[in-house]
């Protein structure tokens, strides 16, 4: 019997799933605000949409969603960690997404190092973090559509 199913997740699980979601709609959007086309596709003319073509507010939006990110994984793996082991086993789609989550988290953090003042990377490890960061959340993106497509949920029940 598998657990992916939604009716089946409690009320603060439920909480939890949305916090996540919106988390991540709300940093995809930020994401996207890092790159100057809210302005050049005329998204920030949109009534109520202007704050959208400032970057250093979206870039603090971005760093404010990675923080809760940060605090909502933490959260999740020592939830599990402490009692859903005993109940529960990672499908082969969480393991994916774990994976394409900790690109996202490592790629992430090397952009925030690269924010930094004193710190400087040669061009080509910059391109190829600002690229990976971007490829690995366009990657998350279209697996977890996937799975959500084909109901594979990150845990199954464990049966005794």
């Amino acid at each position: 019997m598998k657990s992916h199913n939604r009716y089946e997740l409690s009320g603060g699980q439920r909480i939890l799933r949305w916090l996540y979601v919106l988390t991540l709609i709300v940093m995809g959007f930020t994401g996207f605000g890092q790159m100057p086309i809210f302005k050049r596709y005329y998204i920030a003319d949109i009534p109520g949409m202007a704050w959208a073509a400032n970057f250093f507010l979206t870039h603090y939006i971005h760093y404010l969603g990675a923080i809760f990110l940060f605090a909502l994984i933490a959260y999740v793996i020592l939830g599990y960690i402490l009692s859903g082991r005993k109940q529960f086993s990672l499908t082969a789609s969480a393991y994916v997404r774990i994976a394409l989550l900790g690109g996202i988290v490592v790629t992430g953090i090397f952009r925030v190092f690269k924010n930094l003042p004193d710190v400087v990377f040669f061009p080509g490890f910059t391109l190829f973090i600002d690229i990976a960061h971007l490829g690995f959340m366009m990657v998350y993106i279209f697996s977890a559509l996937f799975f959500l497509i084909i109901k594979s949920g990150w845990v199954v029940r464990k049966s005794y």
